[in-house]
This record gives structure tokens, C-alpha cells and sequence, in this order.
């Protein structure tokens, strides 16, 4: 699993995702002003990936998200939505068994 660093076309911006096996995103990051904040955010997903970091959301429609949040409550990255408890509860544990181990890709460059 990789994260991949990169800076979006149309804002500048950087951004991070965590992306499985599969291809398919995880986690994504917030927008950051600078790189070495998306690089910082990276670090706190590997600090903070354990089961009392991640909040499970719902969103307007039903489907469920989770939130890894830094110690300060801070929200670091938000998952895609799914359909299903089971779906949120495989990608929560890809997250924390794995975020730890990833390597990251810079596609900034």
C-alpha cells in the first residue's frame, strides 16, 4: 500500500492518499498550502492509525466514512464512502495494519 503525494492541477494545492493493494483510495487528505504539510500529514496517519484515532461518519445520504484524527482531534484524512459496515470495517483495519508500512510516492515531482 502507497501513499501517493501530489499537487492538484487546478489549485496548486497539495494533497496525500492512501491507496490499497487493489488501487482503489482509502484515505485522502485535506488540502495543504505547502508540500512539507501534505509530508506532515503522511507521518501523522502512520503516528495516529489505531482503531481510537478512527471515527466512524454517516453522511447525508446514509452511506458511512471514517476519520483518522490526530491526538488534538484534528481530522488528517477522511476514507471514501461505503455501502456497507463490513466495507468500513475492512478499510479501517487496511488503515491501521498497514498505513505504518507504506511507502510513499512522490508524484510532485
Amino acid at each position: 500500500m502507497p501513499f501517493e503525494l501530489f499537487q492538484s492541477e487546478k489549485t496548486g494545492k497539495f494533497h496525500f492518499r492512501l491507496k490499497a493493494r487493489n488501487g482503489e483510495t482509502i484515505l485522502q487528505s485535506q488540502a495543504y498550502n505547502q508540500k512539507a504539510g501534505a509530508q506532515n500529514g503522511i507521518k501523522s496517519v502512520i503516528n495516529n492509525a489505531s482503531p481510537e484515532c478512527i471515527e466512524c461518519l454517516k453522511a447525508k445520504d446514509g452511506r458511512e466514512y471514517f476519520v483518522i484524527k490526530a491526538k488534538n482531534g484534528e481530522v488528517i484524512g477522511k476514507s471514501q464512502m461505503y455501502k456497507s459496515r463490513s466495507g468500513i470495517s475492512n478499510g479501517i483495519k487496511s488503515v491501521v495494519k498497514n498505513a505504518s508500512e507504506a511507502v510513499v510516492k512522490d508524484k510532485t515531482d
